[in-house]
């Protein structure tokens, strides 16, 4: 009896340590990728600006062919939205908030099975040999201490797929140039 009472009064301090670490850890994310691409921005921003292109080179859309995808709003503009139901990839929603032409494009994203928030751009910066793209998400975990262990790990979730949603961009700009 000694023993299981050990046993429990360890495993719950290593509860309260795990949550207490937990409030400490911040609880914004940002997940960042660039890549050149051997184009003019203004190539790649229509790739980029109109939510439907983005199936040419989201790897999203590509695990999930059978994703039901609805548009909405004005086409390539503030207020275009995007909506998604997939067994594989998860449900979300997306809007166009911020646009500079040929330059930026910002999004809200949100998933509501999550009830997950967050906020991406795409950054085009003209170089002498084609362009830089960078790619951001951000997002803030909310309180929640598991929440911020998760924004710990969402980098390494996240960010290879904006590595090769970026090189897809890149094949789809650079052969269809």
């Amino acid at each position: 009896m000694a023993i299981l009472k050990k046993l429990l009064f360890g495993l719950a301090s290593v509860l309260i340590v795990f949550f207490l670490i937990g409030f400490l850890l911040p609880k914004d994310y940002q997940v960042k990728r660039s890549i050149i691409i051997n184009a003019p921005p203004e190539e790649i921003y229509n790739n980029v600006v109109d939510l439907r292109a983005w199936q040419q080179w989201g790897v999203w859309f590509k695990r999930d062919p059978m994703m039901q995808i609805n548009y909405e709003g004005p086409d390539r503009a503030i207020g275009m939205r995007s909506t998604w139901l997939s067994e594989s990839q998860g449900n979300g929603e997306m809007e166009i908030t911020e646009l500079e032409h040929n330059r930026k494009v910002v999004y809200s994203l949100y998933f509501p099975e999550m009830d997950m928030a967050s906020t991406g751009k795409f950054m085009l910066a003209p170089m002498e040999q084609g362009t830089r793209v960078t790619w951001i998400d951000e997002g803030d975990v909310g309180n929640s201490p598991v929440n911020r262990y998760f924004a710990l790990m969402i980098d390494d979730m996240i960010g290879p797929d904006f590595e090769m949603g970026l090189q897809n961009l890149k094949t789809v700009v650079e052969n269809n140039g």
